[in-house]
């Protein structure tokens, strides 16, 4: 029965649509008719083998409270409910996905895990305002709710609550080589430990469950972006952005940073895209950190249906107690659709983060795997995940290995 979980595990990358290859299936052209577009009802089926799922009641115990200070294996369930609108119009386009996810700890693995069974969310919203005038509006909002967290200084065994509200004004001016998009962003995220005792052999904030909370913050980001089309397919892009990011709880002063960076983008060759940028990156409050900031990633179109991407960035951001972060990443991705129905994905990344101080840490992530439509509403996807990190500080929440195994069924109306 151990077995059959583990075959079962699907997820799509991260629980998002990965990104279609050039010629791919379409999944829409069902669902209920809403004025000019269509209401789509959604459904995942997917179970998964996590080699450190969570933190669990020990085993023997007799009490749900005494939560095990070890990263625990367990089969899980995901039931994932959702809806996507797509409301396309001449003035007005609107468009909005997001589902709700039920995760059943089965207890097949970890005895006492069912207990910590939970409720993940994701909602996405674009609207879109005369997207062709010289002078157009966006609005986005994203929330989520899940144990990928966007702070990097935090490891394994923690939920994260995140929301991001953010709206642009494009202004193009003349025939539209010249674009510039003024920005303001507001997002915020609050985390909560699933362990109540902190990891092996850590005894630091990072990785104390009492204070995780202290990690909460606010972030508000205003930014200006250009582009300069001086070919039809090549670009100049200029992009700036300065965040005043706080923390509601703790003693990690203010970050006041700013980032500002420029370089080309387009085509280089009919099968050859690149992408190169270079600027600099400094806070301008207490911690008054800075770094050169970097991207260099080009884009090979191996066919119509196929692509390989390779890629180097380096960013500056801030985090709770630790003050900034400079994280190197170097990633791979390749993409293939077979047959207009199989697609297959892998995706590799190495990060090098340093943190202000004495900390380092590396992390690396393989997601690989294939999935097969069998119809316009239906499709199936299996595959493998690895992540492994390592940090000079001490902890089990932040040094570990992690194996996934997933099989999910999808359905769209």
């Amino acid at each position: 029965m151990c077995l059959l979980a583990m075959v079962a595990a699907w997820p799509a990358f991260g629980q998002a649509d990965p990104p279609a290859v050039r010629g791919g299936p379409e999944r829409g052209g069902n669902g209920l008719k809403v004025g000019n577009g269509r209401l789509h009802l959604t459904f995942d089926f997917e179970t998964r083998f996590d080699s450190a799922a969570g933190y669990f009641p020990r085993p023997g115990s007799g009490d749900p409270v005494v939560v095990s200070d070890q990263l625990s294996g367990e089969a899980l369930l995901h039931i994932r409910p959702g809806v996507r609108l797509e409301l396309p119009g001449s003035k007005l386009d609107l468009s909005l996905k997001g589902y709700a996810d039920y995760i059943h700890y089965t207890g097949l693995i970890t005895p006492g895990s069912t207990n910590t069974s939970r409720v993940e969310a994701m909602a996405d919203l674009n609207l879109t305002y005369d997207r062709e005038a010289p002078i157009g509006f966006e609005l986005q909002d994203h929330l989520q709710r899940s144990d990928q967290t966007s702070s990097a200084a935090i490891g394994a065994g923690v939920l994260s609550l995140y929301n991001e509200v953010q709206l642009k004004v494009p202004i193009r001016p003349g025939g539209g080589a010249f674009e510039v998009t003024p920005l303001l962003a507001w997002g915020i995220e609050h985390f909560k430990a699933t362990g109540a005792l902190p990891p092996v052999g850590c005894d630091s904030a990072e990785c104390d469950p009492d204070l995780v909370s202290t990690f909460d913050y606010s972030n508000v980001r205003a930014g200006l972006n250009a582009r300069w089309r001086f070919l039809p397919k090549t670009a100049v892009v200029v992009d700036t952005d300065f965040n005043v990011h706080t923390y509601a709880r703790g003693r990690t002063p203010t970050a006041l940073l700013m980032h500002a960076r420029a370089g080309l983008s387009g085509l280089v060759t009919p099968k050859i895209a690149v992408t190169a940028t270079m600027g600099w990156g400094k806070d301008f409050g207490e911690v008054a950190g800075s770094a050169l900031l970097a991207q260099l990633e080009a884009n090979y179109l191996l066919s119509q249906t196929a692509s390989l991407k390779v890629g180097y960035t380096r960013t500056l951001e801030p985090v709770a107690y630790l003050g900034l972060f400079r994280d190197d990443r170097g990633y791979v991705e390749a993409q293939a659709l077979l047959g207009g129905r199989l697609s297959l994905r892998a995706i590799s990344s190495l990060d090098f983060l340093k943190f202000q101080g004495d900390r380092r840490d590396t992390l690396y992530k393989l997601e690989l795997g294939p999935q097969y439509q069998f119809e316009r509403w239906l499709v199936l996807g299996a595959g493998y995940l690895l992540g492994v990190r390592s940090s000079s500080m001490g902890g089990a929440g932040i040094n570990y290995s992690r194996h996934e195994g997933y099989v999910r069924v999808s359905v769209m109306y």
